[in-house]
């Protein structure tokens, strides 16, 4: 139980001896108490006046004198104008640190029956995974996890934008300059082959603008169904399609569900022709249908060109109308970009215009894009920090960084090279995570390496020194099954606090859809452990009882961080 819910527990039932007055625990108004005064938690004793019939002083010193005799997990309390300030004993700390040690499922919030989709990835094919999709990727998985850490059912999903003009682009491209390339002759990952072709027609758009008449005429020969084109467009996909697959092995993503815009295109024509007919769209005399959003402060959408192709948002009302029906959502979530934000505010009133009910359902989680020390990447220019460079330039950093610190000295190399990997990943996915959301970053790979500071290796390695320290009492046959009740230091009731947060952390992380949260806790926890065992013996803790409490301590806190840091998709090494 949570320190608030107990003290209005008690609360509610003192209330009742002292008053004979039923007032729900739900209704009593507990907090943490404020810095600058003494106490753990604060009781707000003024809603309590009307059935006490006394000033706030008197009621806050009868409650709180009540609560000090009848619980022995209160130590004491002091009164300031009408708030009660309640300490907790080491009784209630020591309770506390058994219960967390006790429960396996610690931090799993209760189920709550509701249904949400997450969608993100969702790249083109005509190019690799790059740095912003790795922030896109690294965030809906985190995502994913914190919803299902906080009670729902979750469904992972990508849409591939695998047709469309942008991969008629790469497919003339490769038609006109590649000579038959393939991955197998030019010793490159299908992504990669496929995105030098979109590179090759941004050169060659600029020496004849014409070519993109070419590329209008494969689209529309595509959505024809003409065998040619589409053949050609299954082999690049392919290609691209394989090398993503090694791209998110890589980075530990998975998909419950995956999508293709060449499979719900369709579908959002239906829905068109749908808003035709009932006169909720319409079509303008080149044959191009449009929403009027005017009324709703925006401006004309449109929803098909005028030589019949369809464009984003129609695949995306077609997509939307299929996963409700399929799936009976609570919630739909987009993790898209912010330069997104007008589209997904139109599909939303598009789909309202359309008569759906479930379309307020819908969110955009809008994040910020990903820029680098030299600025902003660039699609068309190849300008891109590639996702697979990337891993292997933190796995290279990883390498540099332990061997120029000397902490993995002495282990085998096969050891040394997983856990280059391993660092390298914590280090990426945790600079990444650790910023809310919402905010752009920049993203400096070095300085995410740190084994100091705010990084993913710094929890990284302090996971790993709990971890020694419980082996070598494991090997001196020290056994701290179930916490023995010993005093607490006021270091270890810090521990315990924040040990206690992580259940909370894990909700409000999940309210606001940011790992941020949860991130930035791990760092907290992880400082304070570093402090406690810079000031604290464990080891050489001549009393047994006080030994074995401070073994059950690190090892909830290191179960703890490997939760949380679990949910980021970050590792954490026992070795290090």
């Amino acid at each position: 139980m949570a320190p608030e819910q107990f003290i209005a527990s008690r609360a509610s039932e003192v209330v009742k001896v002292l008053y004979g007055a039923d007032v729900p625990a739900s209704q009593m108004q507990v907090g943490v108490t404020r810095k600058e005064f003494e106490g753990d938690f604060t009781l707000v004793v003024f809603p309590l006046l009307r059935i006490s019939r006394q000033s706030p002083d008197a009621t806050g010193e009868a409650i709180g004198a009540a609560l000090k005799d009848s619980c022995p997990e209160i130590s004491s309390y002091n009164v300031v104008k009408g708030f009660l300030n309640i300490s907790l004993s080491n009784v209630f700390w020591q309770e506390t640190l058994a219960g967390i040690a006790g429960d396996p499922d610690f931090g799993q919030l209760p189920q709550t029956g509701k249904r949400i989709m997450i969608e993100f990835s969702s790249p083109n094919t005509n190019k690799p995974l790059h740095l912003g999709h790795v922030r896109n990727n690294l965030l809906g998985a985190a995502v994913s996890d914190l919803l299902k850490a906080a009670g729902n059912e979750v469904i992972k999903t990508t849409l591939v934008n695998d047709r469309g003009v942008h991969i008629c682009k790469s497919m003339y491209a490769w038609e006109q300059k590649f000579d038959g390339a393939t991955p197998e002759s030019t010793g490159k990952k299908g992504d990669h082959l496929v995105g030098d072709c979109y590179v090759e027609f941004a050169k060659m758009e600029k020496e004849d603008p014409s070519v993109l008449d070419k590329v209008h005429e494969m689209l529309v020969k595509w959505e024809a169904g003409d065998p040619e084109v589409r053949a050609l467009w299954q082999k690049m996909n392919q290609w691209v399609f394989d090398g993503f697959d090694q791209t998110y092995k890589a980075l530990g993503i998975t998909f419950d569900k995956t999508y293709y815009e060449h499979d719900t295109y369709l579908l959002g024509k239906e829905l068109v022709q749908k808003g035709l007919d009932s006169g909720v769209f319409v079509k303008d005399p080149d044959g191009s249908v449009w929403c009027d959003l005017t009324a709703d402060g925006l401006d004309r959408k449109l929803l098909l060109r005028s030589d019949g192709t369809s464009v984003y948002m129609t695949q995306d009302l077609g997509t939307a109308e299929r996963r409700f029906s399929e799936h009976k959502l609570d919630s739909h979530i987009y993790v898209v970009g912010d330069e997104q934000n007008y589209h997904f505010q139109v599909l939303k009133l598009v789909l309202g215009k359309l008569g759906f009910e479930w379309a307020p359902q819908i969110y955009h989680l809008s994040y910020g894009m990903v820029e680098l020390p030299e600025g902003k990447m660039k699609s068309r220019e190849g300008t891109v920090v590639d996702a697979d460079d990337l891993i292997l330039k933190m796995y290279e950093e990883a390498k540099a960084t332990s061997e120029e610190s000397g902490k993995l000295e002495g282990l085998p190399q096969q050891e040394k090279e997983r856990l280059y990997n391993m660092i390298g990943l914590g280090a990426l996915k945790y600079f990444i995570l650790k910023v809310d959301p919402k905010k752009k970053m920049l993203f400096n790979p070095k300085e995410s390496i740190d084994f100091n500071g705010n990084t993913g290796p710094f929890i990284q390695y302090t996971h790993a020194r709990i971890c020694s320290i419980l082996r070598k009492a494991a090997e001196q046959g020290i056994v701290w099954d179930g916490c023995a009740r010993a005093q607490l230091s006021a270091k270890e009731i810090r521990l315990v606090k924040m040990l206690n947060d992580y259940p909370q952390r894990v909700a409000d992380a999940a309210a606001s859809l940011s790992p941020a949260v949860l991130a930035n806790y791990s760092y907290e926890l992880a400082k304070e452990f570093n402090q406690y065992y810079h000031d604290t013996p464990i080891l050489k803790e001549a009393d047994a009882e006080i030994l074995k409490s401070r073994l059950c301590l690190i090892d909830c806190l290191a179960a703890v961080l490997r939760k949380a840091m679990g949910i980021l998709g970050i590792a954490l090494p026992e070795r290090m």
